[in-house]
C-alpha cells in the first residue's frame, strides 16, 4: 500500500457538494488527521488552469510546476524534451450565450469512430507542423515545436462547465496558442460533415464535434523513477459528472477501505502521509516525530477534538 494516500476532489466548489459537508460521517480519516501533523498547504484559487490535485502530483514526480503548463504528455514519453500535448475528444454543447465541454469519456465513442475521425484531422496538423498519434478512442497525442511554451487548462477544469473561462492565451507562445485555436475550429466543421456525426446522431448519442487541449509543456530531461502516491478516482469521477450522492458514496468506501489501511499503518508507527484536494486548496498532513513532545500534542488534539471534517473539507 502506498504509504501517501492523494485524494482528487475531497470536496468541490459546487453548493451542492458544500451542503453535503456537513452530514459526512467519515470516522477513520477524523482519527487519522488526529494523529498526524498538518503541513503547509498549498493555496489557490478556482480560477486557475490547473487544479490542487494535479499540482500536487506534478511535484511528487518533480515535474515543474506552472499554471496551465504542467508537461504531462511528454512525462509519458520517450523523447520528453519535445513539446507534446493531448487532444482529448469532446463535445461542444450550444446553449444560451454560452458552450459547455462535455468529455470523451461521457461520449464514450469507439475505436472505429475514434480512428475515422483521426484519420481525417491528421493531416491538418501535419500541415501546421504536428505530429498527431493516435492513443486511445478519447485521447490523441500531439507533439511539436508549435506547443512549445503554450498554457492550456485541465480538462478536470473545463469537463462539464462553460469552454470561455478556460481559453487560455499563453503569453509565452501567442502563435502556438492561435494555432490550437484555429485547429479546434477547423476539427468541428470537419467532425460536423464527417459521417460518424450522423452515425451517432442516427443511434441518439451525442456527437464527437471537437477536441480539448491539454498537458502541454516539454521537459529539459528524463524524469527519474520515483513512488507514485496512491490516488484514487471515485470521488474525481463522481464529482466531474456532478452525482453527488455517488460522491457521497465513494467517500463512505474511501473512508472504511484506503483511509482506514493508512490510519493502521499510521497506529504501527509508520510514516505515512495524507493530501486532502479541492478545487482551490490541496492540504497535507504527514507523520509527526515521535517522543514525549508529539505524544503530549497528541494528547492535547484528542482531549479537545480535532476541527470537524466539515470544516477541513470546506477548507479545500
Amino acid at each position: 500500500m502506498p504509504h501517501h494516500l492523494l485524494i482528487p476532489f475531497a470536496a468541490a466548489s459546487a453548493p451542492e457538494c458544500q451542503a453535503l459537508l456537513p452530514g459526512l460521517q467519515l470516522p477513520n480519516l477524523q482519527a487519522l488527521l488526529a494523529r498526524l501533523r498538518e503541513q503547509p498547504a498549498d493555496r489557490g484559487d478556482d480560477h486557475q488552469l490547473t487544479p490542487p490535485h494535479e499540482r500536487t502530483l506534478a511535484r511528487a514526480l518533480g515535474l515543474p510546476v506552472a499554471d496551465g503548463q504542467i508537461p504531462w504528455a511528454a512525462a509519458q514519453s520517450e523523447a520528453p524534451t519535445l513539446p507534446q500535448a493531448w487532444f482529448s475528444l469532446c463535445h461542444y454543447q450550444v446553449g444560451m450565450e454560452q458552450v459547455t465541454l462535455l468529455p470523451g469519456a461521457q461520449l464514450a465513442p469507439d475505436d472505429a469512430e475514434s480512428r475515422a475521425l483521426f484519420e481525417a484531422f491528421q493531416p491538418l496538423c501535419a500541415e501546421d507542423g504536428l505530429a498527431l498519434r493516435w492513443d486511445s478512442a478519447t485521447e490523441w497525442h500531439v507533439s511539436g515545436e508549435p506547443l512549445r511554451g503554450i498554457a492550456c487548462a485541465s480538462l478536470d477544469r473545463v469537463s462539464g462547465r462553460m469552454v470561455d473561462a478556460w481559453l487560455a492565451d499563453s503569453p509565452a507562445n501567442p502563435a502556438g496558442a492561435r494555432l490550437l485555436k484555429r485547429l479546434q475550429s477547423e476539427a468541428q466543421m470537419l467532425f460536423y460533415t464527417h459521417p460518424v456525426h450522423d452515425t451517432r446522431t442516427a443511434r441518439g448519442l451525442l456527437p464527437v464535434n471537437g477536441f480539448w487541449v491539454h498537458g502541454a509543456g516539454a521537459l529539459d530531461a528524463p524524469l527519474a523513477l520515483v513512488e507514485l502516491p496512491g490516488m484514487p478516482d471515485a470521488l474525481r469521477q463522481a464529482a466531474l459528472r456532478g452525482d453527488w450522492s455517488a460522491w457521497t458514496v465513494a467517500w463512505q468506501a474511501l473512508d472504511a477501505g484506503e483511509i482506514a489501511s493508512l490510519l493502521a499503518a499510521a497506529q504501527r508507527g509508520e510514516p505515512v502521509t495524507l493530501t486532502l484536494c479541492g478545487e482551490r486548496h490541496a492540504r497535507s498532513w504527514t507523520t509527526a516525530p515521535t517522543g514525549a513532545l508529539t505524544r503530549l500534542g497528541r494528547s492535547i488534539k484528542q482531549l479537545f477534538g480535532t476541527a470537524p471534517i466539515a470544516d477541513t473539507l470546506k477548507d479545500l
